[in-house]
């Protein structure tokens, strides 16, 4: 019969297990699927199943997803470290070219009359300043004129002069009569302002009213641009701002402007505000009514920023992957700022120094593992 000592179990040797020496706690598929083995074995691709030790399943590293390094190298895995950066948010919209309101000018004088000739007979006729409209008839001038010529003869003509005056009796006439000159029939009715006709209801030979309008000047030499602005832009734009301005017809030729005016509404069913964009136009290149495109780039200064491969966006929170070393990556969320192609604004979650990933191809293969990591992040967010 064999002794007490033969039949005892021969002492262990020293321990080769995965986990620092001792073995695992089980071993987990490599390719995320849920299956485990308590023993060492390989998946249907010849991949080894990975070691999970005793120290793996501790509350702080319940949502590290863990990765061989092996399977980092060979899937392609990408990051960058999270630093400040000047980003500069454009701001784009479409807008309509208008005309200058404060450079309109409606010619409706404060006298009745016959237009018996007209100078400027179409719409889209260039004027000046001083240029003669029209000649007319008026007896209401007439007799206040023979009463200035009275006055005036007699050494004094002020209340005439005044009248005269009230009623915007051209200039150069009144300077006539002041001369002692003969008053005339016809009175010749000057531009007040430069620009271009764009409305004429005069017709020579008609009779219109005191007050009745009978053109409409507009300087075009500076136009307006009505920009239609996001809610979510708002923020990034200001009165001053430059703004680079497009329009089909030369698609090739910006035109610079600045914004001068911020609508104080926004628009109920549009949700956009408007702005009023002022665009030098010399050439008269610019017309009313044309469809444009608006740029204004706004300078965020230096703010931290990460790529925007780096994030994943779940609709409701968006998460970075941080990486740990030796294959560790744990989710973290982050509160996102402005985004600019490229880059995208980090306000809260991460800081200078750290590193993230950019590029997360593996994390199709890991889609489980991502899954039952993010579950407990999620978990440890609503406590």
């Amino acid at each position: 019969m064999p002794s007490a000592e033969a039949m005892a179990p021969p002492p262990a040797g020293p321990s080769t297990g995965p986990c620092s020496g001792k073995p695992a706690k089980f071993y987990r598929n490599p390719m995320g699927a849920p299956d485990t083995s308590p023993v060492p074995k390989k998946d249907s691709m010849n991949m080894d199943y990975i070691p999970v030790c005793e120290d793996e399943g501790a509350p702080q590293d319940s949502n590290v997803i863990k990765v061989s390094l092996d399977r980092v190298q060979r899937l392609g895995v990408r990051t960058e470290t999270v630093e400040e950066r000047a980003l500069v948010r454009t701001v784009r919209t479409f807008a309509s070219v208008q005309y200058d309101e404060r450079r309109q000018t409606l010619i409706a004088p404060k006298f009745g009359g016959w237009i018996e000739k007209l100078f400027v007979n179409a719409t889209g006729d260039l004027v000046k300043a001083g240029q003669p409209l029209f000649e007319v008839y008026s007896p209401e001038l007439n007799v206040l004129q023979q009463e200035f010529a009275l006055s005036h003869g007699m050494g004094g003509a002020g209340a005439a002069d005044g009248r005269l005056r009230n009623l915007d009796y051209p200039q150069a006439e009144l300077d006539k009569l002041r001369r002692g000159e003969k008053p005339s029939r016809i009175i010749t009715f000057p531009s007040p302002a430069s620009g271009t006709v764009v409305e004429k209801m005069a017709v020579e030979g008609m009779r219109y009213q005191p007050g009745e309008t009978l053109f409409r000047i507009i300087d075009t030499r500076t136009m307006w641009v009505l920009a239609e602005v996001y809610e979510q832009d708002l923020g990034y734009v200001k009165v001053g701002d430059m703004a680079k301005i497009t329009v089909n017809t030369w698609p090739d030729r910006p035109f610079m402007g600045k914004v001068i005016f911020i609508y104080p509404n926004v628009g109920k069913e549009s949700r956009t505000a408007r702005l009023r964009i002022e665009v030098a136009n010399p050439d008269g290149l610019l017309r009313a009514d044309m469809a444009a495109t608006v740029e204004i780039e706004a300078p965020l200064g230096r703010v931290l920023a990460v790529p925007e491969s780096a994030l994943i966006d779940s609709g409701r929170r968006q998460i970075v992957l941080l990486e740990r070393g030796e294959g560790r990556y744990q989710p973290v969320a982050v509160k996102l700022g402005a985004r600019v192609p490229g880059y995208v604004q980090v306000l809260d979650g991460l800081a200078p120094g750290e590193r993230v990933v950019t590029s997360a191809t593996f994390l199709i293969d890991a889609e489980s593992n991502l899954r039952a990591a993010l579950g407990t992040f999620s978990a440890g967010e609503n406590k």
